[in-house]
């Protein structure tokens, strides 16, 4: 197993532990953030240590390499001077050396193959690891709206709220009532001043056509002799 699929049932056993205890997206997705982040300290540690034992073998090989022909030579240098033995003995020590850097090879391609997938769940890691930081972004914004939204339908669906109001609504319909018959009796007396005013007004018409009237009587009554012929020595 590696460690990118050894991280992904990590995440996983987290995130279904959350949301068994219904903790929030917010949280989720910073645990996943920081799971990926971890793992991906945790992969590139172990492919630079890779990297490091492959070059450590590859040294080696090269190590033996040289040992190989060193003894090669030293058998040779056996034949010519007639020691068969120590010929034997020689390429012995050259086979045993061959042996050790066919398995040395074959460890530095079991590391070099390792590298690869070390290098593929590293680039898997960190393209997630980016999606996940973009998402981040929106959730967050999505989930404090959600709450915002959440908070305000309940106030607004609120039976102390709607009792409330109720209670405002009362106190508006008292306070109408107050006024009202303050009202009233303001009405009251600002018609009988008024009335009082324009009777004023009427006595003051009545009058002068009660005077208009005596002169029009006056000026039609007849005159007496008496006046009628002091009227004539005066002439």
């Amino acid at each position: 197993m590696s460690i990118f699929s050894r991280f992904t049932d990590i995440i996983n056993a987290n995130i279904n532990s959350l949301l068994e205890k219904a903790e929030d997206p917010e949280k989720i997705i910073r645990l996943m953030i920081q799971e990926m982040e971890d793992t991906l300290v945790e992969i590139r540690s172990a492919a630079a240590k890779c990297i490091a034992d492959r070059k450590e073998q590859q040294r080696y090989a090269e190590f033996l390499e040289r040992e190989q022909q060193d003894w090669a030579k030293r058998a040779e240098l056996a034949v010519r001077q007639g020691r068969e033995d120590l010929a034997r003995a020689a390429l012995k020590e050259k086979q045993a050396l061959a042996d050790q850097a066919d398995q040395t090879r074959h460890e530095t391609e079991m590391l070099s193959t390792q590298l690869e997938k070390f290098n593929s769940d590293i680039s898997q890691l960190q393209s997630k690891l980016n999606d996940a930081k973009t998402r981040q972004r929106s959730i967050v914004i999505r989930h404090k709206t959600a709450t915002t939204q959440l908070a305000a339908r309940k106030h607004i669906h609120d039976d102390k709220i709607d009792e409330m109001l109720f209670r405002f609504e009362n106190a508006e319909q008292r306070i109408d009532r107050v006024e009202a018959q303050g009202e009233s009796l303001d009405i009251g007396r600002r018609g009988g001043l008024a009335n009082e005013i324009d009777g004023l007004q009427d006595d003051d018409r009545v009058e002068d056509a009660l005077e208009a009237l005596k002169a029009r009587v006056n000026k039609a009554k007849p005159k007496k002799a008496g006046s009628a012929k002091q009227e004539k020595n005066d002439e």
